[in-house]
């Protein structure tokens, strides 16, 4: 957030670490209860589950979901199954939202103005209230649950060569979470957390799905997507609300599996609606400025790596598979994202650079994202027969309000995160119990060089002051900082640090080279 000058606004820490979540929430002017108008419609719409109408019954079908082990919103679920040629038909099954929350009622303005649910790292801003998100809406195991079903059919090559669409009941086999799943696919079993099936079925199942999820990845790199796979950050909190550690979730193969999936659905609804016509909420990702990519080579010549005709998004694709082996992986990464373009929802334009698709939308959390549901909203309409169209105007107005909140969101997450690791940073110089970290060597300056810390995804600033009691000089040939004749620092470089000052309101800290020989 940045004020009238154009300069970066720091959300104030709450008055103590139980209430920095609350006050990062007024900064942002995120909601922090429903309106009792909504809450009364929740309850009531709730017994809409009782008149589903006209659907497909799946409910014997061996349906699951695959989610983290905290979750308490379920909002897709898989299938899997062949057909009589042996092609197989991939069931994506999402929470059908749009039975509940209808156009115009209390519950969808609402959900129209948070446009998405906010997830903090103590708690989280939901879209939808709980009666919805975690109740009738979330794909629980062993309940009737009405669903918004995609079926595609992949031959043996990967190819999708058949899409149907069908407004559903399903009933859960089992709810998996990334651990189990993952224990599956590395040859374990998920005997224990099954019902109706046996375990030799289930594991079956689960290795089935991945299966088709690697090619179908597989054939996504080769078309140019990019992989940028950054392991993402959970902060542990003690009951304090004091910021404990950091957890880093690495997205392995049971994460890629869903991912895979859900993101076949997504182009397949895109596909079906903007190939006919009918403009929709778009997941825009527009390929990045040419100045970027030449800031993105001197960068990253500082690192000692070359780039080829990356200005291809297959030569592109290919150079990060090359590196994702390199020391500095994931600082390159992060330099690559930079250099990207944000994506955003746009009703005029459509295409997924990132992911190399020509249609892509949000359609599988429609849940947590206000554009997913107009997207069931408008699918819904084109297999019934209706008019499936939204007036040009009102669609970009979606746009626009859906790709701000996202951004709202975003920011007040990373705000609260950061304020939990200055947080952590200050009470340890306090303490005056120095802690060592290893750091990397980001960037280098004639005052300075920049560090990062990768266990805690924190940087800031040695300066130069601070490298050596001997004069430092800044080589602008190769951005390196050296002593004449002795030591140098380049980027890159791995480097030992304590902490050295934490200034809580410019939202930055500086470090000192450890001096205990580590």
């Amino acid at each position: 957030m940045k004020n009238e000058n154009g300069q970066v606004m720091f959300p104030p820490p709450g008055k103590t670490p139980r209430e920095d979540t609350a006050a990062v929430m007024k900064f942002y002017k995120l909601p922090d209860a429903f309106p009792s108008q909504v809450r009364r419609e929740a309850v009531m719409v709730s017994e809409a589950l009782r008149k589903p109408g006209d659907r497909l019954d799946l409910r014997k079908k061996f349906i699951f979901t695959c989610d983290p082990a905290t979750a308490r919103d379920y909002d897709d679920a898989l299938s899997l199954e062949t057909d009589r040629r042996g092609n197989r038909v991939l069931g994506v099954h999402i929470a059908d939202v749009s039975h509940f929350v209808r156009p115009g009622s209390a519950l969808d303005r609402e959900a129209y103005r948070r446009s998405t649910s906010v997830y903090f790292c103590d708690r989280v801003v939901p879209m939808l209230p709980e009666e919805l998100s975690n109740g009738v809406c979330s794909l629980v195991p062993n309940e009737d649950r009405l669903a918004f079903s995609v079926f595609m059919t992949f031959n043996r090559a990967g190819e999708m060569i058949k899409r149907e669409f069908a407004k559903s009941v399903i009933r859960s086999k089992a709810r998996f979470t990334y651990e189990q799943v993952m224990s599956v696919i590395n040859g374990g079993s998920v005997a224990g957390f099954w019902r109706g099936r046996r375990p030799v079925e289930v594991d079956r199942a689960i290795r089935a799905v991945d299966s088709l999820a690697r090619q179908l990845r597989e054939r996504r790199f080769a078309a140019g997507a990019l992989d940028l796979a950054v392991p993402e950050s959970e902060v542990q909190l003690d009951e304090y609300g004091e910021m404990t550690g950091i957890v880093l979730r690495e997205n392995d193969e049971s994460h890629q599996m869903i991912e895979e999936c859900m993101v076949a659905a997504n182009e397949a609804v895109a596909k079906e609606l903007w190939s006919n016509g009918i403009k929709i909420l778009a997941r825009l990702h527009e390929p990045p400025d040419p100045e970027k990519i030449l800031s993105l080579r001197a960068e990253l010549r500082g690192l000692g790596v070359k780039l080829g005709n990356i200005e291809n998004p297959k030569v592109f694709a290919q150079f990060l598979r090359s590196i994702r082996n390199h020391p500095l992986y994931a600082t390159i990464a992060v330099m690559v994202l930079r250099s990207m373009k944000k994506a955003l929802y746009d009703s005029r334009a459509i295409g997924h650079f990132g992911l190399a698709k020509k249609y892509y939308a949000h359609f599988t959390s429609p849940i947590r994202r206000y554009p997913d549901l107009t997207l069931h909203r408008q699918l819904a309409a084109r297999i019934s027969g209706s008019n499936a169209r939204v007036a040009p105007g009102l669609l970009a107005k979606w746009a626009e309000h859906a790709s701000a909140m996202e951004e709202n969101a975003a920011d007040a997450e990373r705000a609260l995160l950061e304020i939990k690791k200055f947080r952590l940073m200050e009470a340890e110089l306090n303490s005056r119990v120095l802690v060592d970290y290893r750091a990397v060597i980001s960037k280098c300056a004639p005052f300075g060089c920049f560090v990062e810390i990768p266990e805690l995804a924190v940087s800031g600033l040695v300066h130069v002051s601070l490298l050596s009691h001997r004069f430092v000089r800044f080589n602008e040939s190769d951005m390196s900082l050296s002593v004449p004749g002795g030591k140098s620092w380049r980027v890159g470089d791995r480097i030992t640090v304590n902490v050295a000052k934490v200034d809580f309101r410019q939202r930055r800290i500086d470090f000192v080279p450890c001096r205990r020989g580590r």
